[in-house]
């Protein structure tokens, strides 16, 4: 190792050493905590054995205890529905703005990037903004929706049961709209232009063209946005941080927050790490099936 040290003046052996120092980084870091939360969520944990290596096994007893939970479930389902709202709306808009900016006009590079400033802002940020804009007494929507009298009374977003895992399926679609239009307009610029104008000169009108040329070509660039939004969503724990906390009565609860709140509110940390490495199997599902989908398509 002092060697690579030694001879980095010359260029020889440096790469070697940043590649050491980020393999240490990811098994510090991420390596680590991952298998450690894996080995919990098998264990018998609570906060007086959690700085201890030696904690009796008890097989799948954590994940029984869980799937008995009668939260469980109905948090499940919240979590399947935030995630297919997100990832449909998201797709649908961010679709929509990269295929408007695909056209030449006037000023488009600068309303791009205000569209990209979303992406740019921290979910906290964006959550404390959304929380002014949904407040029930004092917020912005309430008075623009009361101006123009679609509303005679205040709604709050917030704490109604109803729709408050609504409010913040709304503020996560639009967090997360730019990213979409980003991979989408790459994916764009690939296709060759000329093969539009002799579609159009063989006749095929914008929608045959969309449906026949376009989503065709897209094919692997729809399914890197969708796996990738799948787990960046499933990933998502600031708004609810910042706008929910899961309420009212786990109304808006989601897994992720849900793992949080078990581990470090309620101190269940074997049922919280449980849910965690449930995710994460998700999470591992959808990676596989998008690497077996592309590994086909490459390889026709």
């Amino acid at each position: 190792m002092s060697s690579i040290f030694r001879s980095a003046h010359d260029g020889r052996g440096f790469d070697i050493a940043l590649a050491l120092l980020a393999l240490a980084y990811l098994l510090v870091f991420s390596a680590f905590p991952l298998v450690y939360n894996i080995l919990m969520s098998f264990q018998e944990v609570d906060m007086f054995s959690l700085a201890s290596l030696s904690r009796p096994f008890v097989g799948l007893a954590n994940y029984m205890t869980l799937f008995a939970n009668p939260d469980f479930w109905p948090i499940m389902g919240n979590t399947a529905l935030f995630v297919v709202l997100c990832i449909t709306f998201q797709l649908l808009f961010g679709f929509g703005l990269a295929l408007f900016f695909q056209q030449d006009f006037f000023g488009a590079s600068y309303l791009r990037g205000f569209f990209l400033a979303a992406w740019i802002i921290p979910a906290l940020v964006a959550g404390a903004v959304w929380k002014w804009i949904f407040a029930g007494d004092a917020g912005v929507l309430n008075y623009l929706l009361s101006s123009v009298g679609l509303i005679d009374q205040k709604i709050f977003w917030l704490s109604n049961p109803a729709i408050s895992l609504y409010s913040v399926i709304i503020a996560n679609i639009w967090l997360g709209i730019p990213f979409n239009m980003i991979l989408l307009s790459v994916g764009l610029a690939g296709i060759p232009k000329d093969m539009y104008e002799a579609a159009a000169l063989d006749g095929a009108g914008p929608w045959k063209r969309f449906f026949f040329m376009t989503l065709p070509m897209m094919r692997s660039t729809l399914g890197a946005v969708i796996s990738l939004g799948i787990i960046f969503t499933l990933q998502q724990f600031d708004l609810f941080a910042s706008l929910t906390q899961g309420g009212p009565a786990n109304a808006s609860n989601v897994a992720q927050y849900w793992s949080w709140q078990l581990s470090f509110q309620t101190y269940d940390i074997a049922s919280g790490s449980a849910v965690s490495v449930l995710m994460l199997g998700f999470v591992i599902v959808v990676a596989f099936i998008y690497v077996r989908s592309t590994r086909h398509e490459y390889s026709a």
